[in-house]
């Protein structure tokens, strides 16, 4: 769970951040300005944020009616430009309201926060909104990812309590500081953050396809800056500056950076050459404790400023105050609204529009046309699409069975698929379409491929496609990997010769140091796991599933080796299980040349030796008695680097982005794993604290996800 958990506690902590900064600086000036009943409007527009976000939240769980993901990344950009608009405005607001501050500053800056209140209710929405919006999403989809809930809402809950508890502390703070500095640190704060924003959101509006150069970086230290760094989290987590950039994002980021500072410093600098002129002294903003002798506020005497309490303003004349018993005009009676009407509006009002899409929703996309497939025509009545995600009804009118894909036809790429499309059925085939050129091509299974028509669908480019792979492309990698796999069989067959002989000879403390190294150099070999055939169950079965168990005699391998060497047994019950591990690993590397080894299966085992490691070795289900679970896993993990480096030249064309990511990830696990090395022993897995097994937990589930794509990038999919 705690795996699951870290990457919402940081998204938590971040947005948290982000949006109760703005939120403490609009309450420190309230508070200040003696403008408490102003509080209310503030915390209003941050209840109908927390609103909207949950009932957001509530309609993604609830539907599968979302946007794509270029539509909320469309949406997002455009929501993080209006937050910049109105901090950026309040930001001024604020340095406007300081040149008042000298002399009467309670009546001065209520006066302004009354005329200004609309954009503090709607600088309060947007900041908890946006970042709300954008928790809920990342909540969502890391739930979906982990197949469980509880994992990333606890995260998320400890990252947002904890923003929250920052934040106070930072509020409290800026309660003991000079005012005018105040407002001055502050706004140079939130234009840095706003900047940093302002870049994101740009970055959104490019990956949402409203804007171009998606893919022109201006940065990009994805390959050697470690993105799960504590360093790179806090970059991106207070300044959205990540290790890759666009030339948009930085012109961005850049330029917003330059104007806004440019022209707040100088407003800054001329209201201290006024007050220089005037001699004016800059008032202090107390601290918040009980008793504070500095404190500003409207006390029984009048305002208090700069630490004394000000003169009371001279007692109106006796003619013009109004009579003691002067009579009041009849008026018609006031209905005041109750206090609670409009937090409840305000919660209600999100709450029962997400009812509302939830009830009318329909849990797929709307059923598009139906395409006519078979051995001779395919794509009988495919006409252009609109834009968005579409389901098309694909429907079998041939007599063989048939693979369906849609493509580009100019580059073979393909953006969705249909595998064993049998006669005489229909099945839906979901797909987002942008703007670009569309066919069908149907395979069938005894035949040459039909493409269909190609047609033109208007609009900015941006639908996801994979360049299809074919076995030729997969060659050179399978007979790279073969020749690896080749080299490590014939190191084991010397390692596992080496352990029988002193298992033979009683040498029992070096057969232990032996058998490590022995099998770790088989289990460095996962991707080939599924070519050996019956020989893995010899080498390295577990016993589950045997009717005696450990003792049971069809309990053979390493795993057999392991529990009698840990567990006292003599060397005289281990010499027949040891020559016959020599003798089927000399026979497997015979085999091994001769056996099927299909291409397909590269892609495959990018993911699943590590999927293995993190459900036996990671768990302690394998381990014997040795502890050596983290050995193990490390071998694993030398073997999933041995196969990316092969499959590298595919997977750099396909997806530029994906192997720097990987290699971080790798970077970050391998170095949890040496931390458990020390000399040649390794810590078991139940002796791992608490922490340090979720952070080996988390690296490794981290590099699973980024892993996943591979399968489906490298897939063989047929032609012809």
């Amino acid at each position: 769970m705690w795996g699951d958990a870290f990457p919402s506690f940081l998204i938590g902590l971040r947005e948290g951040l982000e949006a109760g900064l703005i939120v403490s600086v609009l309450v420190a000036t309230l508070v200040r300005a003696g403008a408490r009943s102003r509080l209310p409007q503030v915390w209003t527009g941050v209840l109908a944020a927390i609103a909207l976000s949950l009932s957001f939240g509530a309609v993604l769980t609830f539907t599968a009616a979302s946007l794509s993901t270029t539509a909320q990344e469309a949406f997002g950009g455009t929501l993080s430009i209006v937050a910049v608009a109105f901090v950026t405005a309040m930001v001024f607001w604020m340095r406007r309201s300081a040149r008042g501050l000298a002399g009467e500053i309670k009546g001065k800056v209520t006066e302004a926060l009354a005329m200004g209140a609309g954009v503090l209710v709607l600088t309060s929405f947007l900041a908890v909104g946006r970042e709300g919006l954008e928790t809920a999403l990342f909540l969502w989809t890391t739930a979906r990812a982990a197949n469980e809930s509880a994992g990333p809402l606890t995260g998320a809950g400890i990252g947002l309590a904890l923003a929250a508890a920052l934040c106070w502390g930072l509020y409290r703070r800026v309660l003991r500081i000079n005012l005018t500095r105040f407002f001055t640190a502050t706004g140079v704060v939130l234009i840095v953050i706003a900047a940093g924003v302002l870049g994101y959101g740009l970055r959104d509006l490019q990956e949402g396809t409203v804007l171009p150069g998606g893919t022109a970086y201006a940065v990009d230290l994805s390959g050697s800056v470690d993105a799960g760094a504590w360093y790179s989290t806090l970059l991106q987590g207070v300044l959205n500056l990540t290790p890759a950039m666009t030339w948009l994002q930085v012109a961005g980021y850049v330029g917003y950076l330059a104007v806004v500072m440019t022209l707040f410093v100088r407003g800054v600098r001329g209201v201290r050459g006024v007050r220089e002129q005037s001699g004016a002294g800059t008032p202090a903003l107390a601290g918040a404790g009980a008793g504070a002798g500095q404190r500003m506020g409207a006390g029984a005497d009048g305002p208090v400023a700069g630490g004394k309490r000000a003169a009371a303003p001279p007692a109106a004349p006796p003619s013009a105050r109004p009579p003691a018993t002067a009579p009041t005009p009849a008026t018609a009676p006031t209905h005041r609204r109750p206090a609670w009407l409009i937090p409840v509006a305000v919660v209600a009002g999100p709450a029962l529009l997400a009812g509302l899409v939830v009830a009318l929703a329909d849990p797929k996309p709307a059923a598009g046309e139906t395409v006519a497939v078979s051995e001779t025509a395919c794509g009988q009545g495919f006409t252009a699409p609109e834009p968005g995600r579409q389901d098309f009804l694909m429907h079998n009118t041939g007599n063989q069975t048939s693979e369906v894909y849609l493509i580009d036809p100019s580059s073979n790429a393909v953006y969705g698929e249909i595998e064993g499309l049998a006669p005489g059925t229909t099945r839906d085939l979901v797909a987002t379409v942008a703007g670009g050129t569309y066919a069908w091509r149907c395979v069938p299974a005894d035949g040459k491929a039909v493409t269909s028509k190609a047609v033109r669908v208007g609009g900015a480019a941006g639908a996801h496609a994979v360049v299809p792979v074919s076995e030729r492309d997969l060659a050179a990698p399978l007979k790279a990997y073969r020749a690896y796999v080749d080299r490590g069989l014939a190191t084991l067959v010397t390692r596992t010769g080496k352990l029988s002989d002193d298992i033979r000879a009683g040498h029992l403390g070096t057969a232990r140091a032996d058998w490590l190294t022995a099998h770790r150099t088989y289990a460095s070999l996962g991707a080939a796991y599924g070519t050996f055939e019956d020989f893995d169950q010899k080498i390295d079965g577990r016993p589950d599933g045997l009717p005696g168990g450990v003792h049971d005699k069809d309990f053979t391998g390493f795993l057999r080796i392991e529990f009698g060497l840990w567990h006292g047994e003599p060397a005289a019950g281990l010499k027949g299980v040891a020559q016959q591990l020599a003798e089927d690993s000399a026979g497997l590397r015979k085999a091994f040349p001769h056996q099927d080894f299909d291409s397909s299966d590269l892609p495959l085992r990018a993911h699943e030796i590590l999927e293995n490691t993190l459900q036996f070795e990671l768990t302690g289900d394998t381990d014997q008695g040795s502890g050596t679970g983290l050995a193990t896993a490390d071998a694993n993990l030398a073997g999933t680097r041995e196969l990316l480096s092969v499959l590298q030249p595919l997977l750099t064309t396909r997806a530029p982005r994906l192997l720097p990511t990987v290699d971080a990830d790798i970077a970050r696990l391998q170095k949890l794993l040496d931390s458990a090395h020390h000399g040649t022993g390794w810590t078991p897995v139940d002796r791992l604290d608490r922490a340090a097994k979720a952070r080996l937990d988390g690296a490794t589930g981290q590099l699973l996800e980024d892993l996943s794509p591979v399968p489906d990038l490298l897939e063989v999919r047929k032609s012809a």
